[in-house]
């Protein structure tokens, strides 16, 4: 049986480090665009989360806190992504419990996340881990060239 490591990823080049997974999700992302959005994340309270098996990233999510009047202090998970090769092994599990760990470390009164409305598979998982809908996260789409 092989070890995983999680761990907390704070640093610009060790975040650009992992883009093929984060191309799992995203498979247009590009570094040049990575690190122009990362560079704006970081000093707001960005992280990455990571499972590693020896220095293969298995699974990975970014997340920050902040605070909100509806919610107080909370922590956002961000892009969560299992490779397609390592799912369904306690990977999603690994990070929603170090996520949670954190959150609780930092005082946070709740964790917050988006799933797409057509990801049943997200659905799925997040309600196992104890998440719910609490309402609706509406979007305008002002301009597409940025979405991935």
């Amino acid at each position: 049986m092989s070890l995983h490591q999680t761990i907390e990823i704070n640093t610009l080049p060790e975040m650009l480090a992992q883009i093929e997974v984060m191309q799992c999700l995203y498979p247009k992302l590009t570094i040049e665009k990575y690190k122009s959005y990362l560079i704006e994340m970081i000093p707001k309270n960005y992280s990455q989360i990571a499972v590693f098996e020896n220095d293969t990233c298995l699974g990975i999510t970014g997340c920050w806190y902040g605070t909100k009047l509806w919610s107080g202090k909370y922590l956002e998970i961000d892009n969560f992504i299992v490779h397609p090769d390592h799912r369904r092994k306690g990977i999603g599990k690994r990070l929603t419990d170090f996520v949670q760990q954190k959150a609780i470390d930092l005082g946070c009164t709740n964790v917050v996340l988006d799933a797409f409305t057509t990801n049943f598979t997200a659905h799925r998982f997040y309600y196992n881990q104890g998440y719910g809908p609490k309402g609706f996260h509406f979007v305008k789409i002002l301009n597409s060239e940025g979405l991935m």
